[in-house]
């Protein structure tokens, strides 16, 4: 087969850019395709050609066969990687590739259809002697007459998609009386993703650890793993913290694991990258899941511990080149975790949230590997995956890599919109993170904080940071006399002020130049005297009662975040005369995201209880419920089933004071 010189990258944002790296070190062009809403992403300006899909949903462009192969010939590709998600593991899509006289990036499409079905992948991997969990297929129609069934496989049970995964059609049921809910619910939202409404029933193990193998395999023979992974920290079952070696796997059972995974790969003939997923339990048992037939979120911990640049593998074994590492050959270097950063708010059940970036810089001295989708002024399309970038730590231990990426994330800044960005440091820095402890319930059992504490002297620093880089820019951008330095006044003068709001706190700074350069400060009841050693905006150094600490000032509007050495505080400075137009609709229930409404539960007049269901709303190809907080009565429905809403809308209007009249 001849070498790839051009190749078509069927994907978005980090992956894409990914890709982009091994192709320019192995001397082949790239052509990106794009959705409107990413015009302007980063990805788009760095191929080396870049084509217009015509559409701003997934489904009009990356999820468009015929114009992804039209994009590809219109540019002249001979090859096509479509990354992971989108059609990464559609056996139609890479047949069309193929068929279009393209080389397909990653296994046949035997292979993908195959594992592809959850059902039929089970039936196969029981027959190549895989351990697997006891299941059961379902019929949605059906599901009230399948709890007899459902005992058989052992409560709680797991509702999954048949035709799909990440988190996505899935429901844990703990009982009889939630199964007929439970499956139908799973049934509308694997349908919604995937095209596909066929569910079954999986046991939950309660305590489980999720390990996966990593296989590659070429198309001479050669199968081989490439040691595991540990995917355990989920949050609504999709994965934010990854890790190779996993802690709980010792050499014995790694030679097992690996050995059930190449059997896997070589009962569907696999050839290219893969990865068998597993539950493992305490004793050291492990079940069979899926295979994912294309390349993973989380490879770069593998590449890290490995040495390898598994896209590069995944293109040799297209071009018909054997792997180029044998099992033998194979080794562990230290320990990687990989942290998956997100624009969502944990705080709110972890919904995503779109918007623009104000700030985007990783601290070089913290050396970490960042694989990003963004830069300063990127937005972040609410229509696509909230993902913003992947932070990968290789240390010599498992330790050090964790407490390094938490560095590494603490100071980032990254700024403009909500991330769980100290939801993630607040994990990797939790003791029983550190202790390995790491089972699918970690963050029900540890509920790490959404949120990092802000002790009071540093929220009072931060404030002070921002009033003072206020001034320092006012004192810039003046018209007349900017060469006075910051805070002079001819004679002396009552002090400045301002408030800044946190949270549900005020914070009030007065701060007073004094001869010698220095400002006297209050706030609260701290006081003391602070000193700007430097200041080249947005980097401000102050010197606060003898101890210099450097912050970093970004403003927009009446917004302002200041990064210190711990994270982020954002802060909204109060207008002194405020815009009492603004006002929010009372007993308004809103959408926390854009989505679409998948069916409104009350009516105009309806009486509700606190608790009640009031709508749904499908967004990032999830439901979510809206729930009335109080008791009332329905006084306005704002939308339909249907309806298109922005993040903020108004759904519906309880009247609280009409309940009971």
């Amino acid at each position: 087969m001849p070498a790839i010189r051009r190749l078509l990258i069927a994907n978005r944002g980090e992956i894409a850019r990914r890709i982009m790296r091994t192709c320019r070190e192995m001397g082949i062009t790239t052509v990106a395709v794009y959705a409107e809403p990413d015009a302007t992403a980063p990805f788009v300006r760095e191929a080396d050609e870049a084509v217009a899909l015509g559409g701003a949903t997934s489904t009009e462009t990356y999820l468009d066969i015929e114009k992804l192969i039209a994009a590809a010939k219109r540019a002249g590709a001979d090859a096509v990687h479509p990354g992971y998600g989108f059609l990464s593991e559609n056996a139609a899509f890479a047949k069309a590739v193929i068929d279009a006289g393209l080389i397909w990036i990653g296994p046949h499409p035997d292979a993908i259809a195959l594992m592809g079905d959850k059902l039929a992948a089970k039936q196969r991997m029981a027959g190549a002697g895989v351990p697997l969990l006891p299941g059961l297929a379902v019929d949605p129609a059906a599901a009230g007459d399948i709890a007899e069934n459902a005992r058989e496989v052992g409560f709680p049970v797991l509702v999954k998609a048949a035709g799909g995964g990440g988190g996505r059609g899935m429901r844990i049921i703990q009982d009889a009386a939630g199964l007929a809910e439970g499956i139908a619910a799973a049934s509308r939202e694997a349908a919604s993703a995937f095209g596909d409404e066929r569910v079954f029933l999986e046991r939950y193990l309660e305590r489980a650890r999720h390990v996966e193998v990593q296989v590659a395999g070429d198309r001479h023979g050669n199968t081989i793993h490439l040691f595991e992974r540990e995917c355990s920290i989920q949050r609504r079952h999709q994965k934010i913290i990854e890790e190779a070696p996993s802690p709980a796997v010792d050499p014995e059972l790694r030679e097992r694991m690996g050995a059930a995974a190449v059997a896997a790969a070589l009962a569907i003939g696999y050839d290219n990258l893969g990865t068998v997923e597993f539950l493992l339990d305490s004793e050291g048992r492990f079940y069979f899941l899926e295979m994912n037939t294309r390349l993973q979120v989380e490879h770069p911990v593998t590449e890290a511990i490995t040495g390898l640049d598994l896209v590069r593998e995944q293109i040799r074994i297209a071009e018909g080149d054997p792997l180029s590492v044998h099992q033998e050959g194979l080794h562990i270097d230290g320990h990687a975790i990989e942290a998956r950063l997100y624009a969502e708010d944990p705080s709110q059940g972890f919904l995503p949230t779109g918007g623009t970036l104000l700030a985007w810089e990783p601290d070089p001295q913290v050396p970490v590997r960042w694989d990003s989708g963004v830069e300063p002024g990127s937005a972040v399309p609410a229509q696509f995956d909230p993902l913003i970038a992947k932070v990968i730590a290789h240390a010599r231990t498992r330790e050090e890599a964790a407490l390094k990426l938490a560095l590494a994330l603490e100071r980032l800044r990254v700024h403009g919109l909500p991330t769980n960005r100290d939801f993630l440091v607040n994990t990797l820095r939790h003791p029983a993170f550190l202790a390995g402890d790491t089972t699918t319930d970690f963050i029900e059992r540890h509920q790490p904080p959404p949120s990092r504490e802000l002790p009071e002297a540093e929220l009072a620093h931060a404030a002070l940071a921002a009033a003072l880089a206020g001034q320092e820019a006012r004192r810039a951008a003046a018209p007349v006399l900017r060469t006075l330095p910051s805070g002079w006044r001819n004679n002396p003068s009552q002090p400045q002020w301002v408030e800044y709001a946190h949270n549900s706190d005020t914070v009030l700074v007065r701060y007073q130049r004094a001869r010698d350069g220095s400002f006297a400060y209050e706030i609260g009841e701290q006081t003391g005297a602070a000193r700007i050693r430097a200041a080249e905006l947005p980097e401000l150094h102050l010197e606060i009662d003898g101890l210099q600490r450097r912050f970093v000032v970004t403003t927009d509007g009446n917004r302002v975040f200041v990064q210190t050495s711990a994270g982020e505080v954002a802060l909204a400075e109060l207008l002194r005369f405020p815009d009492v137009s603004q006002q929010a609709v009372a007993g308004g229930y809103a959408a926390p995201m854009p989505g679409k409404v998948v069916a409104v539960k009350v009516e105009v007049g309806e009486s509700v209880k606190a608790g009640q269901v009031l709508a749904i709303l499908e967004a990032m190809k999830m439901e979510h419920n809206i729930i009335a907080s109080e008791d009332g009565t329905v006084a306005e429905l704002r939308v339909a089933a249907g309806d298109q809403v922005d993040g903020g809308q108004v759904l519906v209007v309880i009247d609280a004071a009409a309940d009971g009249q």
